[in-house]
């Protein structure tokens, strides 16, 4: 159930990523939802370098917002090597 989850949050974090960064971004559903869990475990390292907390898996408000910005990140990153 825990991979269930993590796949439906990736989805829904990687298409509100889409839909913020400028211009368009084609990519496919199962794009958009590694995309979101790419970005949620980026987020999530940048976000352990900031914080002493001991469970970074907990689903809170914050850790949503540090996978938007980590798959942001993602999209950019892959947009300047010709991935996206």
């Amino acid at each position: 159930m825990k991979y269930v989850w993590m796949a439906v949050t990736g989805i829904i974090v990687g298409m509100i990523a889409r839909f913020i960064y400028p211009g368009a971004v084609q990519m496919s559903l199962i794009g958009s939802g590694l995309l979101g869990i790419g970005g949620s475990y980026a987020g999530g390292i940048v976000a352990g370098m900031f914080t002493k907390e001991k469970d970074m898996f907990a689903m809170k408000p914050t850790g949503i917002i540090m996978s938007i910005v980590g798959a942001l990140v993602l999209i950019f990153v892959f947009r300047r090597l010709g991935l996206v």
